[in-house]
């Protein structure tokens, strides 16, 4: 063999040895990386597993809180149920108290008007009442006469009857106290004073008394019906009016005129 063809065999065998070396290389290095990869992949896979854990936790926990978020819900739902009908009974109640309120207001209303109405009758009634007595007072103060008295003083009205007497009294000017007087009895005690009758002359309507008054007896003697016997008594002397208005045999009626403030 040829030096050229032993030196081309040397060639071919270090070419043959670099190529093994380097496959050799090559599968040190993949086999180096495969037990890399296999051992990232093995701690992936417990890094999978660690998440898939936590993850089957969590759904576990959410299950749970949706439970207790459900029995929640119905739990509240009943006590806003329970809540919504006690609001609405209480508004139902509040309803009629308004309602039953409402109407004995309008029946105190109408008894109210009632009683406002036949209050204005009354009062209506009243006026007219009124306005009837004040006509007829100042009618019967027409046929009421002043005139002057035996003691020659101008006397207040005078009552020929009952009836006007009592038109005086209402007048309240003057106290009247009415006697009736028979001849033969004892002296009369009327107000601060004491009258007796002595004499009646039916015919001519004239009468004869004793008036006692401040331990003094004045006669009155021939007076005549209607006419006022007028004399002064009291410590500050005031003016008293005896009038006889009626004259039968031997008994005379009529009244005793006083002024405000003296009393009997």
């Amino acid at each position: 063999m040829s030096e050229e063809q032993n030196a081309t065999e040397r060639s071919m065998s270090g070419l043959f040895m670099g190529l093994v070396v380097v496959a050799l290389l090559a599968a040190l290095g993949s086999l180096v990386w495969c037990y890399g990869l296999r051992n990232q992949l093995g701690t992936e896979e417990q890094k999978l597993i660690a998440t898939e854990k936590k993850n089957v936790e969590l759904t576990e926990k959410l299950q749970a809180t949706d439970a207790r978020l459900v029995a929640t819900t119905e739990t509240l739902g009943q006590s806003v149920g329970i809540a919504q009908k006690q609001i609405k009974t209480r508004a139902q109640s509040i309803l009629r108290a308004q309602q039953e309120m409402a109407s004995r207001l309008e029946q105190e209303q109408a008894a109210t008007k009632e009683r406002l109405g036949a209050v204005s009758t009354d009062v209506a009634s009243v006026k007219t009442d009124v306005a009837a007595n004040r006509s007829s007072l100042e009618t019967a103060t027409t046929r009421l006469n002043r005139v002057v008295g035996d003691a020659g003083v101008m006397s207040g009205l005078i009552a020929t009857n009952h009836t006007q007497l009592e038109e005086l009294r209402r007048m309240g000017q003057r106290n009247y106290y009415e006697f009736t007087l028979k001849k033969g009895d004892k002296p009369l005690m009327i107000s601060t004073i004491k009258i007796q009758l002595k004499k009646v002359d039916q015919k001519h309507s004239r009468y004869t008394m004793n008036v006692s008054a401040d331990d003094h007896e004045i006669e009155k003697k021939d007076k005549n019906l209607d006419e006022p016997v007028q004399f002064y008594t009291g410590k500050t002397p005031v003016l008293y009016e005896l009038v006889v208005n009626d004259i039968e045999k031997n008994v005379v009626s009529g009244y005793l005129s006083t002024p405000k403030g003296v009393r009997p």
